[in-house]
C-alpha cells in the first residue's frame, strides 16, 4: 500500500534519510525531498535526530516526554 494524503497525492515517509551519510550527500538528499514536496505537492515526513535536517523543514514535531510537540 502506498501512503497517500487526504487529497490522494502520494507521500514519502523517510526514516533517517541522511543518517550515516557525509554532509554533502545528506544535504543533497534533503534538498531532493524538499524540491519534490514543493514541485509535485508530495507530502514528505522525515524522521531524524539531525537538527540540521529539522532546520530545513516547514514544520517540526518533536517527541518529548511521550507527547508530540510542535517546535516553537
Amino acid at each position: 500500500m502506498k501512503p497517500r494524503t487526504a487529497d490522494n497525492k502520494p507521500s514519502i515517509i523517510a526514516d533517517e534519510p541522511a543518517g550515516n551519510l557525509d554532509t554533502q550527500t545528506s544535504t543533497t538528499i534533503v534538498e531532493l525531498l524538499s524540491n519534490l514536496s514543493r514541485t509535485e505537492g508530495t507530502t514528505v515526513i522525515i524522521v531524524s535526530h539531525d537538527a540540521s535536517v529539522a532546520d530545513q523543514a516547514d514544520m517540526v514535531l518533536r517527541l518529548e516526554d511521550d507527547r508530540l510537540a510542535l517546535r516553537a
